[in-house]
């Protein structure tokens, strides 16, 4: 709080405690459980950052706000409580935009402050410095946006982003600062009165009973039956619960990408290594914290098999529900509650239909004894099964590491090969199948979790947050990165046939990502073998210092888009 000497009366001097702006945000922020700050400082908040820092918040600076925005959003989902970045006004916020609408697609609890220039002068478009109407374009973009423009209002703004942000499905929030907030003075009393602490900010929301036994009826009516595990049910945190439903139930589960680890993927229901036999030929689908969007085919076609199929999902969003096809059992409430609620109205509950448990067993072992000499090969140059097989041991043996994942065929491949073993371990694109979540994703993992972090990076996909390696190395965080370097978007070998220039998908022949890290005081890595590869993530994640390996990949390792190349529309023309 600010102190200041207030003359009242001609005769008396008066000591009158005053507060401000700043200060009201961070009292506000932390009131409410605020513990971290990820974001980028400059006009008009550089002294905000100063002032939370010196006030107990911890305040990451990162070297471009969508790197901490995504730090945000990942630290939403690993805490379920809402992330905070903090930018500049325009350009800055702009940046942050992605991860925000990044956050609200992927239910990522998240708000966004950012400062911004005065209304007046905004709404007369009288060209301020970085003038823009930013809460107009960020509400398209997220779950709820709000403007404050009294220092008065500052702790009921707060409460409210808070509010916005986790209840219901979460999503992110945007809050606009002017300029002339930040000093604002007003009467400390007042201002500590104006705040408010959120009470029960995300309220459990209870199923209908005749919805739980309407889902429960048709699961144990199934010949065929499969549960899709989904990031909702991870963000959910109602592990337990979970996993004894899915047990006692005996029905083979199909984890999503971030839904994995809810059960081990080692688990004997676990259908992972079948996804293909399940999705087909299964009869009746139930959805935990999973949406039929374009990850699981909109939930038709032939990915689906040619059998009509019936599905049963469970989603705190009523309007998730015959999204894409018809649910015949929806169950709309907070995943914990529903499954709860599941779990005690089973009762005596029918075993899994044992041939369709063969079908699923005997397809699942299959596929695992298929891929198993292709990840034990010691190649060089490396291919990505002879590396991730490697990666795959280590993250084995280390179940309690995070696991940050993007690229293409690096993506892709990883998702099937790399086993997960508990909840939350592992964190990629999510949603949009976006890249630059890595190094973001991260730091974040390592802040609000305190444990080591495996980051496994294309090298495409390391371009866009590569930078963040100084922040990394500028807080000591216990982050191994491995770039998986084939020379290329998809591969390094396509050539350009009518000029000098490179072909579009070609980088540098030979780059040394692992001098990056060493540039700002980590240690970079060469890799060329599965052996070197193996041994220097060890004595990194041993070591728990910033490391960057470079794993050398055969340029022509890789293919169009990994596994989704069928999204790339096909010319009918060619040159001839």
């Amino acid at each position: 709080m600010a102190d200041a000497a207030v003359k009242q009366g001609p005769a008396a001097e008066v000591e009158q405690e005053l507060t401000d702006g700043f200060h009201l945000v961070i009292d506000a922020l932390k009131l409410n459980g605020v513990e971290t700050i990820y974001g980028v400082p400059g006009i008009p908040i550089t002294d905000f950052g100063r002032m939370a820092q010196a006030e107990g918040i911890r305040v990451i600076s990162f070297r471009h706000e969508q790197n901490a925005g995504y730090a945000a959003s990942i630290a939403g989902f690993l805490t379920k409580k809402p992330g905070v970045c903090l930018t500049v006004s325009a350009p800055g916020f702009l940046n942050g935009l992605t991860a925000l609408a990044h956050a609200t697609t992927n239910c990522f609890p998240m708000i966004l402050i950012s400062g911004s220039s005065e209304r007046e002068v905004v709404d007369l478009q009288q060209g301020d410095y970085e003038e823009m109407d930013q809460l107009a374009i960020a509400k398209p973009l997220c779950k709820a946006a709000f403007r404050v423009l009294h220092a008065a209002d500052i702790g009921i703004a707060v409460a409210r982003a808070i509010r916005a942000a986790v209840s219901g499905r979460p999503g992110g929030v945007y809050l606009d600062l002017p300029a002339k907030l930040f000093g604002q003075v007003m009467d400390a009393t007042a201002g500590k009165k104006s705040l408010v602490k959120v009470i029960d900010a995300a309220p459990a929301q209870l199923p209908a009973p005749d919805a739980i036994k309407r889902a429960l009826d048709v699961l144990k009516g199934a010949k065929r039956p499969l549960i899709i595990l989904g990031k909702g049910a991870a963000y959910a945190q109602a592990d337990d619960a979970i996993r004894s439903f899915v047990e006692k139930s005996g029905v083979p589960f199909l984890p999503m990408s971030m839904g994995k680890g809810l059960l081990p993927d080692t688990h004997p229901q676990c259908a992972g290594a079948a996804r293909s036999t399940v999705l087909a030929q299964s009869d009746v689908v139930m959805l935990i914290g999973a949406r039929l969007n374009w990850l699981l085919s909109h939930g038709k076609g032939k990915t689906w098999g040619a059998e009509p199929k019936k599905f049963i999902q469970i989603d705190i969003e009523p309007k998730e529900m015959d999204s894409n096809v018809e649910i015949v059992a929806p169950v709309v409430g907070d995943i914990g509650s529903c499954v709860n609620a599941m779990l005690a109205a089973m009762g005596t509950w029918p075993a899994a239909p044992a041939d369709w448990m063969k079908t699923v067993t005997t397809k699942r072992d299959e596929n695992v004894a298929k891929m198993a000499p292709r990840l034990m090969n010691n190649n060089v140059p490396m291919d990505y099964h002879g590396a991730l097989g490697v990666l795959r041991t280590i993250v084995k043996e280390r179940p309690d590491a995070i696991l940050v994942n993007e690229g293409a065929n690096t993506l892709d491949l990883a998702r099937g090969i790399i086993d997960m073993y508990q909840p939350r371990k592992r964190i990629d694109v999510g949603t949009w199948g976006i890249m630059g979540i890595g190094m973001g994703y991260s730091i974040a993992a390592a802040i609000e979790t305190g444990k080591p972090v495996l980051a496994i990076e294309g090298d495409s996909a390391f371009g866009f947050s590569g930078m963040e390696v100084e922040t990394i190395c500028r807080y000591k965080l216990p982050v191994c990165i491995v770039v998986f370097n084939n020379d290329g978007i998809y591969r390094g070998t396509d050539v350009n046939s009518v000029s000098s220039d490179p072909a579009p998908t070609v980088f540098v022949k030979g780059a040394r990502y692992d001098k990056m890290m060493e540039a700002f005081g980590g240690v970079g890595v060469n890799a060329t073998s599965p052996d070197e590869l193996k041994r220097a993530v060890n004595e990194a994640m041993d070591s728990g210092k910033p490391t960057l390996i470079n794993a050398v990949l055969d340029p022509a390792a890789g293919s169009e888009s990994g596994r989704i190349g069928n999204l790339n529309p096909q010319s009918v023309l060619r040159k001839k």
